[in-house]
């Protein structure tokens, strides 16, 4: 998945394929302290928004201000402030967000909501150095290799959710967060699909 990379401020420790993905992008985008991360490995995002009270001076002086793009508001987050900046400002279509989820247990689930709240406005996941993570709120069709771990996460509640491809797969049956879950299944060949009815379900696939 190319397109847009947001690099948010979560603690975050590059490896090879993360760097890639950065480089691979049509652009890059950091909400706040997510520059400070980009700057370690020399790469100038094109904005970076937010209420900036994380990013450090002189990764601000070396990007520039004609790429800073202040978002005061405090009623959300500096990742839902650069998304929403992604697909409304920017044209993005594709977007993979990553340093979102490590941390503070409450900033991951937070991000974690943000995600399935743009999931209509366009393909968007998280990603770390072991899992990407995808909000589905009708269907989603995603490679995999045999023996993936896959884990199917409702925030709330599904009414339905419907699986092809999953080792233990589901036939309509509802998740609950509160109740039955769908965490630690596997992939059995080389593409799962998932069908979602009546609420947003979160895709964990292991890297």
């Amino acid at each position: 998945m190319a397109g847009t990379v947001i690099v948010a401020s979560a603690p975050w420790e590059w490896d090879e394929a993360t760097v890639r993905v950065v480089l691979a992008a049509d652009e890059v985008l950091a909400a706040d302290g997510g520059a400070n991360h980009l700057a370690r490995i020399g790469v100038r995002p094109a904005l970076v928004v937010g209420d900036l009270d994380s990013i450090r001076p002189q990764v601000r002086a070396w990007i520039g201000e004609d790429r800073i793009a202040p978002r005061p508001d405090q009623d959300f987050t500096d990742l839902h402030k650069t998304l929403l900046v992604a697909f409304d400002e920017r044209g993005a279509r594709e977007v993979t967000v990553l340093a979102a989820t490590g941390g503070r247990l409450d900033h991951a689930v937070e991000n974690l909501c943000v995600l399935a709240r743009f999931a209509d406005r366009g393909e968007v996941e998280l990603r770390d150095r072991e899992t990407r993570i995808l909000a589905v709120r009708s269907r989603l069709s995603v490679a995999t290799t045999p023996g993936q771990a896959v884990s199917l996460l409702p925030l709330g509640r599904c009414d339905r959710v419907t699986t092809v491809g999953l080792a233990w797969p589901l036939a309509g049956e509802p998740l609950d967060l509160a109740g039955r879950t769908g965490v630690s299944n596997r992939a059995v060949g080389d593409r799962i699909e998932v069908a979602v009815e009546g609420g947003t379900l979160l895709v964990f696939l292991r890297c």
